[in-house]
């Protein structure tokens, strides 16, 4: 499961080019000769060889994950899906909607781990691969006449109100009527 970065085997990708370069290095072979073998770019193989310079081959070495911490560790992200996917009338709520806030509390239910506000509920969710949804039927309430009306009658009027005549351009640099 990816969660923002990259994955595991980017990373182990990426690692594996950089100690290819340290083999390379330690042959002496030019660095633009490096970048042209490995296909990357020459400013990421001087930064490599720098690197290499000062801390050897082990300072090459991949330190995992970049960027904050998740608040919830694998297992707990992994409980939160099963939970989603049971849908919120299972957990309480009387609607078939997940919000934001609903899902903030089941995750306070569920870990006891509290996120501040729902923008970070909402940037967890992206990285789990969830988006925002439509209703899949319409709402009960909905009234396709008044829709309908609306649209031909009141939208048109808004969209083009009537010129005023004599009103023209007021730029000096455009003709027009002023």
């Amino acid at each position: 499961m990816k969660l923002g970065g990259l994955t595991r085997s980017e990373r182990l990708e990426r690692e594996r080019l950089r100690l290819v370069a340290a083999e390379l290095f330690s042959q002496e072979i030019p660095q633009a000769e490096i970048a042209r073998m490995l296909g990357v770019s020459a400013q990421a193989v001087n930064h490599w060889h720098q690197t290499w310079t000062s801390g050897g081959r082990e300072a090459l070495l991949s330190t995992g994950p970049s960027g904050a911490r998740s608040y919830l560790d694998e297992d707990q992200i992994t409980q939160l899906r099963r939970a989603l996917d049971q849908g919120p009338r299972q957990h309480g709520w009387d609607s078939d909607r997940w919000t934001l806030a609903r899902i903030r509390r089941l995750i306070i239910e569920l870990t006891g781990v509290t996120y501040r506000g729902v923008d970070g509920v909402w940037r967890l969710l992206h990285r789990m691969g969830w988006s925002c949804q439509l209703p899949q039927t319409p709402a009960l309430e909905r009234d396709e006449e008044a829709i309908t009306a609306w649209r031909t009658q009141t939208w048109p009027q808004a969209k083009d109100p009537p010129a005023t005549p004599g009103h023209g351009c007021v730029s000096r640099t455009r003709p027009g009527p002023r």
